[in-house]
């Protein structure tokens, strides 16, 4: 199928005049929605709440373990490169087994692995727990939103947006704060048990009111072939990105060399996977239209929010001299732009049944703030940056579920899992990617701003320790300004480097064919998909199109 809408046109598909609750089960009302939401959002909570609190105290970790900017990008890039290769998987696992056990168990791997990384008393050591942390990450992140589609339907969903976005938001902007104010006080330490009381909360909170219905009995036949050739090759890829510039040229053998194994690994994972019984991404969601445009986007989008929210706390505590707990303060306007925009888009798709005109302004909107940001210095207005961070952060919130939801609007049901999983790991591998290419980026453009700088004033570019990330409160004053200016400016390139792939997701969503927002929840099609294959055990193998339903009463 060349598209979406061709796809419900030439698929024998779920009759629409269907009931509400195939099953004979009423619909689920709003306290009961309310109720199940709590435990999935919570969920979520602790899955941001865990990454973005030590993202105001990386750069005091990395200094005290005396790390170098590589190793600020790497603690990043470990957690980004777990979650991308681990969605996958869990996606697959999610249309087989039961989400409700795979989300609590998400959730201990990502809350232990937390409290490991809190004891590491090296770079290396918190960047292998951190790794095991992204594994529970990617999990809890997709699970939650597979869960999400199981009890509210696309149309509906837009008026929950707000409760995800205030999650989301609260998450992420109280995150930084809560870790400044942990490292300016006990110590950055306790960042990573910050968690511990969140996850049992969550944990108890699953299991007394996520109600779904039992997993017909079914043997998981996970493609692990396919599974190992598509992490080598992510792997590899972005281990290329990290170090060239820093540990080899961009143009070198050993870059050709890295390159050359990585392609090599993926196209072995696209021969395995389309051979695969139960392949990690189907290979024919690549001819649905929605979803190829919805990877192109939400990859360009990852680029957008992880590369931010990373260099962001840079930008504030070394480029402006902010402690931790000031520079999460002077994030909130992004966070703000964030939760104010998801949660009224939400409300207008869900009055208007309509996406692509609020994912069009999105779209507009990031190009914009990246563009702003990418013009600021270290000596910049604030009100300027907040100004910048604002609209960035609204065009993000416009987009970043607005894609999901258009691909779960479009995939079969029994999809759902490995449809979502696919596009939430193509978001973290263009995160996880860019990342590693900016945070690369900067360590050279820093590096040489800093040594052209001190050798204007006759110092030696030793004094700063080859490459170890600064600490600003023991420089004189005349170098402490230089290494501002220097880490402000390369900063600001860092985002005008990002501006091409905002270029690309405006280009993706006006692209984008919009279909009509359908009224069944996940559980509803599935139910009605069993009845089928009761009925007539032979619809097993058809393909059940998730088309619009009657509208709701």
């Amino acid at each position: 199928m060349s598209s979406s809408a061709t796809s419900a046109s030439t698929t024998p598909a779920v009759a629409t005049s269907a009931p509400a609750a195939p099953t004979g089960r009423p619909a689920m009302s709003r306290r009961e929605v309310l109720e199940s939401l709590s435990g999935i959002l919570l969920g979520m909570f602790v899955s941001v709440l865990a990454t973005s609190v030590v993202s105001s105290s990386l750069p005091r970790i990395i200094a005290d373990l005396h790390g170098s900017q590589s190793s600020f990008t790497w603690v990043v890039t470990a957690t980004l490169l777990a979650t991308t290769v681990s969605t996958p998987i869990w996606g697959k696992l999610a249309d087989l087994v039961d989400r409700k056990v795979l989300i609590q168990v998400a959730l201990v791997i990502s809350v232990l692995s937390s409290a490991v990384a809190g004891m590491a008393q090296g770079v290396a050591e918190l960047i292998a727990a951190r790794a095991v942390q992204g594994i529970g990450a990617g999990g809890l992140m997709s699970l939650s939103v597979v869960l999400i589609a199981d009890i509210i339907s696309p149309r509906e969903r837009g008026r929950y947006m707000g409760l995800t976005g205030a999650v989301m938001a609260v998450a992420t902007t109280g995150g930084p704060l809560l870790g400044g104010v942990i490292t300016d006080g006990p110590g950055w330490r306790w960042n990573f048990y910050v968690g511990l009381p969140f996850a049992v909360l969550a944990l108890v909170v699953l299991q007394r009111t996520l109600h779904l219905p039992s997993v017909p009995r079914r043997r998981p036949r996970l493609d692990y072939a396919g599974a190992a050739l598509l992490s080598a090759g992510v792997t590899l890829l972005l281990l290329w990105v990290t170090f060239a510039s820093t540990s080899y040229p961009w143009v070198s053998w050993q870059s050709a060399a890295m390159v050359a194994g990585a392609l090599g690994l993926l196209a072995g994972a696209v021969v395995v996977e389309s051979r695969a019984a139960e392949p990690l991404i189907p290979l024919h969601l690549f001819t649905n239209r929605t979803f190829v445009l919805a990877v192109i986007g939400s990859a360009s989008v990852g680029v957008s929010m992880f590369g931010t929210s990373v260099f962001l706390a840079q930008y504030m505590q070394l480029a402006r001299g902010r402690t931790p707990t000031a520079s999460g303060l002077m994030t909130i306007p992004m966070m703000a732009g964030l939760f104010i925009a998801s949660t009224l888009s939400g409300q207008i798709v869900s009055r208007t049944g309509r996406y692509k005109p609020v994912m069009l302004v999105g779209a507009v909107l990031q190009l914009v703030g990246l563009a702003a940001m990418g013009s600021i210095h270290w000596d910049t207005g604030f009100w300027f940056v907040a100004l910048a961070m604002a609209v960035l952060g609204s065009g993000i919130g416009m987009l970043m579920q607005n894609f999901v939801l258009a691909v779960q609007n479009t995939l079969d049901v029994r999809q759902i899992g490995v449809g979502t999983a696919s596009v939430t790991f193509f978001r973290t591998l263009g995160g996880a990617i860019g990342v590693s290419v900016l945070g690369a980026v900067l360590s050279t453009r820093a590096s040489d701003l800093i040594a052209d700088g001190l050798a204007r004033l006759g110092v030696h570019t030793g004094a700063l320790g080859g490459g170890t990330l600064p600490d600003l409160a023991t420089l004189p004053g005349p170098v402490r300004t230089v290494v501002e200016q220097s880490f402000g400016d390369a900063i600001a390139e860092l985002f005008l480097l990002a501006v091409p792939m905002a270029v690309v997701a405006l280009v993706a969503v006006i692209a984008l064919r919009e279909v009509p927002l359908h009224h069944r929840t996940g559980l509803e099609q599935r139910a009605e998909v069993e009845r089928l294959i009761e009925q007539e055990p032979q619809a097993a193998d058809v393909e059940v199109a998730a088309v619009p339903g009657p509208p709701r009463t």
